[in-house]
């Protein structure tokens, strides 16, 4: 080997430039990747392409400046005076009690949850023994430096190669980068996980991402190795901390620059974007500050605006009801994970994979235009519980502030006498529901509540639907025996990836682990449900509502797609098997008002929602990410996003039930005050009564 391929004094710059080098790799072959891999309905010019490329590698290089930032750590450790007194001894005590710190059940770590404590404690334990063997045995440091230089590199390059795969995967379920939905998941690790594990082949994957990170560090280290024959000076620290500062700076500049800008194509703005920088921005503001990001008008206005829009009177509540006769009927409602409309062959499916709901709708009452307020199962249970429109950041479910009192349909239907409960087939510590609904009127029963030997299946999002189907059977006929009416809200799980179910029930020969088997066996498991619910003498008393939680797929070419929001929602009444169609365009928040003021509630309520079926409702619909929130009235969209932006879509039907949206160049002003009253009303002022 030639000496002066030796970097004998700063092995962290070999480190940097080699990472440096491959992100933009990575960065490159990740976008062609996804481009080719988009949802069927992106497409791309060729300036789009371009643009995607030639951005997105500027926007790679600024965040590959920032994530090279704790090599500084590593710099700091390139010197032998921390073994000396009474360095040595400060730091070890530092370690020490960092360690401790870890270990104490009440720390950050523990109450963050999910993983962090074990991460934190492994991390902290690890540094303090490495320090310690090198502190006391000397003859070790020098090697153990150089495997450290490596193990460092290796991290660096692995972790590349890993958040890439994993972006991948993400982008094939949800159509976008890295999003509040990935730092959501992560307090969930045994779920996440084990969903990981059951979807894909993960031993191979990892297998082959170490064989790749090996690979690479071979070739790399062929022609440069590196070698630490002195320490670094204060003068050579300072310097180099400059630089690292400056870098920082500029990596920083340069993607707060690029991720600023936006392209008529959401596909390719997401192209265009970085992952990891995405994945910290929504680590940062999954918590937003309504005020602070969005467009606001006077408290005053607001309130008047949105008790008018409401039906709310001035002290804030409105009752149903219209009518003096009251039907205690039971209600079941079933809420579907990620049941698109267009699974259903009224809506144009041809795959015919739900021919009992299919079957169903010929006898029961159908929202044509229903749309669901958000893309994750919180915003369909909020909607579904709280009957408003969706908040900004997380939802109301997962805040801390979620006892909501009369506004819980839940409290409202204990206090008319109603049995309430909540059942999941799956754990409810998961994004928090359990919280939610046992202090807002509802029992909650869950997989825990499920004997062994009465479950058929289960995968790590719970048991099939079919065994909590059966369980709830179980449930609603001691309810009857009670003598009261009861009301449940029943959330499934087997329409989630993995896509796994008992055998032979369904029959789906392409691929029977795919969204479309899953759907088949659900819509199968529903069947049943309904079967063994006519055997019982609550039967013939019950109100049965299927509706969706959000679609399977909320990613389109703009932050809101119209028809990803499109959800099914059937009513069916046992005792009136007739069929009705509602063409109204209205909302999730919508169907719980429809259906009290149909059994003649005449509680006192604070909804948002509306009686679909009133003489009065005014035709309009919300539907949300977790920053983007849409207000949907005529042919109109309006989005509110940070930071106080606001964009009006002109909207137009198409042939194949998706819609075409067109940036209007000038905004209709009285819907943008109607979604600025909605929703500033919703995330400052509900809960402050």
């Amino acid at each position: 080997m030639n000496k002066n391929q030796v970097v004998e004094h700063n092995p962290i710059y070999l480190i940097f430039k080699s990472f440096i080098k491959l992100y933009l790799i990575i960065g490159a072959v990740m976008r062609v990747v996804l481009a080719c891999t988009s949802p069927q309905d992106a497409s791309y010019n060729i300036w789009e392409i371009a643009r995607s490329l030639l951005v997105g590698a500027v926007t790679d290089l600024g965040m590959g400046l920032l994530l090279a930032i704790p090599m500084l750590i590593t710099t700091l450790g390139l010197n032998e005076r921390k073994y000396k007194r009474p360095y040595n001894i400060i730091i070890l005590t530092l370690l020490a009690v960092a360690f401790g710190y870890a270990l104490w059940p009440k720390s950050v770590f523990k109450e963050y949850g999910g993983g962090a404590p074990l991460i934190a404690r492994l991390l902290l334990g690890w540094k303090l023994l490495s320090f310690a063997l090198r502190a006391f045995l000397p003859s070790w440091r020098r090697t153990w430096r150089h495997v450290s230089l490596y193990v460092l590199w290796t991290v660096y390059v692995f972790c590349a190669l890993f958040v890439a795969a994993g972006e991948f995967f993400f982008w094939q379920e949800f159509g976008v980068r890295y999003n509040f939905i990935a730092v959501d998941y992560l307090v969930y690790t045994h779920e996440v996980i084990g969903n990981i594990m059951e979807s894909y082949a993960i031993i191979p994957l990892m297998g082959a991402l170490v064989a790749l990170t090996a690979l690479y560090i071979w070739v790399e280290a062929r022609h440069m190795r590196f070698r630490l024959t002195g320490n670094y000076t204060p003068k050579i620290l300072a310097a180099q901390w400059g630089i690292y500062l400056l870098l920082s700076l500029a990596g920083y500049g340069v993607v707060t620059l690029t991720h600023s800008l936006d392209s008529d194509n959401q596909y390719v703005t997401q192209l265009e974007q970085n992952g990891a920088y995405d994945f910290l921005l929504a680590f940062r503001s999954n918590k937003l500050e309504y005020d602070r990001f969005y467009p606001m008008m006077g408290k005053e206005q607001c309130k008047v605006m949105y008790d008018e829009m409401c039906g709310l009177s001035p002290q804030g509540t409105k009752v149903l009801a219209t009518d003096t006769v009251q039907r205690r009927k039971n209600v079941v409602l079933v809420t579907v994970e990620s049941l698109s409309a267009d699974f259903l062959t009224r809506y144009g499916n041809k795959q015919h994979i739900t021919p009992f709901l299919d079957r169903l709708i010929g006898k029961s009452t159908v929202f044509d235009s229903l749309y669901a307020n958000g893309n994750r199962t919180v915003r369909g249970l909020e909607a579904l519980s709280l009957c408003v429109p969706p908040s900004a950041g997380e939802s109301i479910i997962k805040q801390a502030d979620n006892r909501m009192g009369s506004l819980s349909v839940g409290n409202v239907l204990r206090s008319e006498g109603y049995t309430v409960q909540f059942l999941y087939g799956g754990d409810s510590y998961f994004d928090n529901m359990g919280d939610f609904f046992s202090h807002n009127g509802y029992e909650v029963i869950d997989r825990s509540n499920i004997a062994k030997d009465k479950i058929t299946f289960a995968n790590v999002w719970g048991v099939c639907d079919e065994d909590i189907f059966r369980k709830s059977i179980e449930v609603f006929n001691n309810d009857y025996k009670k003598g009261k009416p009861f009301f449940a809200q029943i959330m499934t799980t087997s329409n989630h990836r993995p896509y796994t179910y008992p055998a032979g029930r369904i029959s789906y020969p392409d691929n029977p682990n795919c969204r479309e088997a899953a759907v088949k066996y659900t819509d199968y498991a529903l069947s049943q449900l309904l079967s063994q619910a006519a055997k019982e003498p609550w039967y013939n008393n019950t109100v049965f509502i299927i509706i969706a939680d959000h679609c399977a797929s909320s990613a389109g070419k703009t932050s809101l797609p119209i028809e990803k929001y499109h959800i099914p929602c059937i009513v069916f009444d046992p005792s009136q098997p007739v069929h009705r169609a509602i063409k109204k365009t209205c909302s999730q928040i919508d169907v719980m008002p429809t259906l009290l003021s149909w059994l003649g509630v005449r509680a006192k309520v604070r909804f948002a929602g509306a009686n679909v079926l009133g003489k009065n409702f005014h035709e309009r619909a919300f539907m949300a990410t977790y920053q983007d929130l849409g207000y949907m009235e005529g042919h109109c969209l309006t989005v509110l996003s940070p930071v106080r932006k606001v964009k009006q879509y002109a909207l137009r039907r198409l042939p194949d039930g998706t819609w075409d949206e067109t940036l209007m160049k000038q905004t209709r002003p009285e819907l943008v005050r109607k979604a600025q009253a909605y929703y500033q009303y919703v995330n400052l002022y509900l809960r402050r009564k």
